[in-house]
């Protein structure tokens, strides 16, 4: 009997991870050890940091500046987990003048992290869109709502972009609520927003139609996440990335399935399938996809957009990015 492979594979619960982790989805000839219940950042940060894991979600952006410095331990695979339009992103103060986005010209912005997928996907399309460069733009990097780390380090960029870092203990969010920030760029609201304070608005008020907009001109719904192999074990295992692309894909495949469900209602929200077919007209049914070719405007923008914003000293290709057996 030939033993199965027990490959460690680190991901976080989404419905579509969700069918490999309880086992209604196998990996052909593994048993996994399945790691999904810790916070995104510590995921990435033993990924990323120590490669403590054989497979592992892993930021696209701070992947690719690994790569372009030759430091990656991983090799991507094809396999998106996590995407997400980003025009919902923008907060201004409303004194700040601020009122398209061209606006952001010359302000000060602050942001989490200036390397993360979110902030790049939002830069990118600002860039895109309407003209506004990273370069146009003072970054203020710092915690949003909490301390959260000690130490918060400049990034290595490849380019000259003016990103500074706020004092100990100060937090993006007051500093947008008193203007020492004009805006901010994060992945989820802070806290005056959520609370209803009326000096912090979105950039973009109706952001569902900004999205709608761009995804059903572009065809690009942006890409946050990838999963990572390690090299080593892609190369023991020549297999195994193809193995985790079918099972990934698989357990995907269910997820959109629960979403489309009609006769009842398998996902707790009451007009799921409508929203189901509403961006199936956008995007196509195959808007989730995984693979190189289904999402080769999306993966061609990330790596232009990287690249511009100093993050990788070249314009990556998929070909450097990925598995494939010549690696």
């Amino acid at each position: 009997m030939t033993e199965l492979l027990r490959p460690t594979i680190a991901v976080v619960d989404y419905d579509r991870t969700r069918p490999l982790i309880d086992g209604r989805v196998p990996v052909r000839g593994c048993a996994p050890i399945w790691h999904w219940d810790m916070p995104i950042e510590t995921m990435f940060t033993k990924a990323l940091g120590e490669a403590a894991f054989d497979v592992a979600e892993l930021s696209f952006s701070n992947f690719l500046s690994q790569t372009a410095r030759g430091s990656s331990a991983y090799l991507g695979l094809p396999i998106f987990p996590s995407r997400s339009f980003r025009h919902g992103a923008w907060f201004v103060n409303v004194d700040a003048g601020i009122e398209a986005p061209t606006d952001l010209k010359g302000r000060r912005v602050g942001v989490r992290e200036y390397s993360m997928t979110a902030a790049v996907t939002a830069r990118g399309i600002l860039e895109d869109e309407y003209g506004v460069a990273a370069t146009d733009i003072h970054w203020v990097m710092g915690d949003v709502d909490e301390s959260e780390r000690e130490r918060i380090s400049p990034p290595r960029l490849a380019r000259h972009i003016e990103v500074s870092v706020v004092p100990d203990q100060t937090l993006l969010n007051d500093m947008l609520l008193d203007g020492r920030i004009d805006a901010l760029l994060a992945y989820k609201p802070p806290r005056s927003f959520r609370e209803g304070d009326p000096r912090v608005r979105r950039l973009f008020v109706d952001h569902l139609t900004h999205e709608r907009a761009y995804a059903r001109r572009t065809g690009v719904f942006p890409i946050m996440h990838l999963i990572g192999i390690r090299k080593d074990i892609a190369a023991a295992h020549q297999w195994l990335p193809q193995a985790l692309v079918d099972a990934f894909t698989q357990a995907k495949d269910l997820a959109i399935a629960d979403v489309a469900m009609t006769q009842v209602l398998k996902v707790s929200l009451p007009w799921a399938a409508q929203a189901h077919a509403e961006t199936c007209d956008i995007l196509g049914e195959n808007y989730w996809a995984y693979g190189i070719e289904e999402n080769a405007i999306a993966l061609q923008s990330l790596f232009q957009w990287h690249f511009k914003q100093g993050l990788s000293n070249r314009k990556l290709t998929s070909k450097e990015v990925f598995f494939s057996t010549s690696h």
